[in-house]
């Protein structure tokens, strides 16, 4: 989450027991107990898309249902938000495609609001052979010529990117 400053309060009703043991998670962690309850309730942004892109690199019916996943999330991030969110890249191994693909959609992202592209995303080097998001022979020339740049540059090809539904 971006720094911004606290103009609200919340207060919640607890027992004497749960305030003592939210304390001591808070102290275990280093954190102050508002810190803790926050990023416990509003975890950042950066976490999320580290937890999607590692659900990207799983079996291809989850992974693909993760890159639609990460599709919502980027494209519903503001300006701000999606420049935090993005700043590191996936921590989790991933398979070419899967890197590549996570890549294309963050420039996409990033380029369409005119923010500028992470640098992790130029240490993921492009797909050596084309991949299709189709299996029909007939859709190829299609998604040859159809495909969003910073994909087709990846090598991959598809019909839609950040923001769009197929």
């Amino acid at each position: 989450m971006s720094a911004s400053p606290k103009t609200a309060q919340l207060q919640i009703r607890v027992s004497a027991a749960e305030k003592a043991a939210i304390q001591r998670a808070a102290r275990r962690a280093g954190m102050d107990m508002s810190a803790f309850v926050l990023g416990r309730l509003l975890p950042p942004l950066s976490a999320r898309f580290q937890e999607l892109t590692s659900a990207c690199g799983e079996q291809e019916a989850a992974g693909r249902f993760a890159l639609a996943e990460l599709n919502a999330f980027l494209s519903g991030l503001a300006d701000g938000e999606l420049r935090d969110a993005v700043l590191s890249g996936p921590t989790a191994r991933l398979a070419d495609i899967p890197a590549n693909y996570i890549a294309a959609m963050v420039e996409e992202a990033c380029g369409r609001r005119g923010i500028e592209v992470p640098a992790w995303t130029g240490q993921i080097a492009p797909l050596v052979s084309p991949f299709f998001g189709s299996q029909l022979e007939s859709l190829r020339l299609y998604l040859l010529t159809h495909s969003p740049p910073t994909f087709r540059r990846r090598n991959i090809f598809i019909d839609a990117s950040i923001g769009a539904r197929v």
